[in-house]
This record gives structure tokens, C-alpha cells and sequence, in this order.
């Protein structure tokens, strides 16, 4: 059974920083791309960025390019993302997601 545990959201100020997990398991992660989405209050699915299997190619929304980074790490079946330079506009239940699943989600609220 795929599970992808998300982890590391909160409450963060403006121009703030924090790092997403999402620890996989149930399947072979280091063949998978993995990507990250996010749904914001009232508002459907967002893709935020992608990474192919190996972690050499990473893809970025127009909205996450310059702030945000998406890495991998395959040893520990594990997926991440940090994120600089938060916006309100951040705010959103984040989501790691293989092309068939995605897991239970993290909240990012980003507010003074």
C-alpha cells in the first residue's frame, strides 16, 4: 500500500522559511517522479514543482521558481521542499503526490 506521510507545515511570518517532508513508502520511491501540490482555502489543486527520479531535473511553478526547492533524498525514501520568502499567498494544505497518489497533507498558513 502507497503511503506518503507529509510532515513539517505550520505557522510561519511573511518572508519566512520552512521545510516540508513527505516520507514514502509502499513502493519503489527512487523510480518514481515525485512532485508537490497545494490546495488553498476555496481553491482546487495547484502543482508547485516536480523532480524526476534520480533528483537531477527539477520543474517549478511560475509562483515557486526562486523560493522554492524540491529535493529528494532516495536512501531514505524521503522527499522535501524548502521554502524561502513565504507569501500569504503560500498558505494552503501541501501535498507530496506520486501520478497515482498523494497523502494526507501538511498546513502552511502564512500570516503576521
Amino acid at each position: 500500500e502507497v503511503q506518503l506521510v507529509e510532515s513539517g507545515g505550520g505557522l510561519v511570518q511573511p518572508g519566512g522559511s520552512l521545510r516540508l517532508s513527505c516520507a514514502a513508502s509502499g513502493f519503489t520511491f527512487s523510480n518514481n517522479v515525485m512532485s508537490w501540490v497545494r490546495q488553498a482555502p476555496g481553491k482546487g489543486l495547484e502543482w508547485v514543482s516536480s523532480i524526476d527520479s534520480g533528483g537531477g531535473s527539477t520543474t517549478y511553478a511560475d509562483s515557486a521558481k526562486g523560493r522554492f526547492t524540491i529535493s529528494r533524498d532516495n536512501a531514505k525514501n524521503t522527499l522535501y521542499l524548502q521554502m524561502n520568502s513565504l507569501k500569504p499567498s503560500d498558505t494552503a494544505v501541501y501535498y507530496c503526490a506520486t501520478a497515482r497518489s498523494r497523502g494526507q497533507g501538511t498546513q502552511v498558513t502564512v500570516s503576521s
